[in-house]
């Protein structure tokens, strides 16, 4: 049981990894700026007050290590996304993988973003208070299926 656990451990950190290097090759191929987890951070912190939405993370009070805890909280979520594919498929999908569970899992897990982080954030539902939603939505869109990819390719990779 162990074993099945540490794997699915190890498929969520694969997914997370994954889903950053394309981050980071997106943002050199269209001059973006890397993705930010100090405002993740800063909201997870305010979690522990029961402060779960706000107006603007930014105008919350800020923590000394949120770029961290930010980091920390990213790969802690990418984590639980692989040991919860693991548990709704079964541990025989770690033995055979295929990517369509691994890549619906990841397309479903953008609903936590879109409804919980964003408006947590106070960039609104789903980004609607972005400049430019659609665009944000179909950003998080690729980066879950990069995720999902991830998911199944680290599987594949430790049976």
């Amino acid at each position: 049981m162990f074993d099945i656990f540490l794997r699915a451990v190890v498929v969520g950190i694969g997914a997370t990894v994954l889903m950053d290097i394309w981050a980071i090759l997106y943002a050199k191929a269209t001059g973006t700026p890397l993705p930010n987890w100090a405002p993740v951070g800063r909201w997870f912190w305010h979690l522990k007050n029961g402060k779960v939405f706000h107006d603007d993370i930014g105008a919350a009070a800020p923590y000394d290590h949120e770029l961290a805890l930010g980091w920390i909280g990213h790969y802690a979520v990418g984590i639980l996304y692989g040991v919860l594919l693991v548990l709704l498929v079964g541990p025989g999908w770690l033995a055979q993988p295929t990517f369509l569970p691994a890549w619906i899992w990841a397309i479903v897990t953008v609903g936590a973003g879109w409804f919980l982080l964003q408006p947590g954030l106070g960039i609104g539902w789903a980004a609607s208070k972005t400049p430019n939603p659609n665009k944000v939505r179909f950003l998080n869109l690729v980066a879950h299926t990069v995720f999902g990819f991830g998911l199944y390719a680290t599987a594949l990779l430790i049976r």
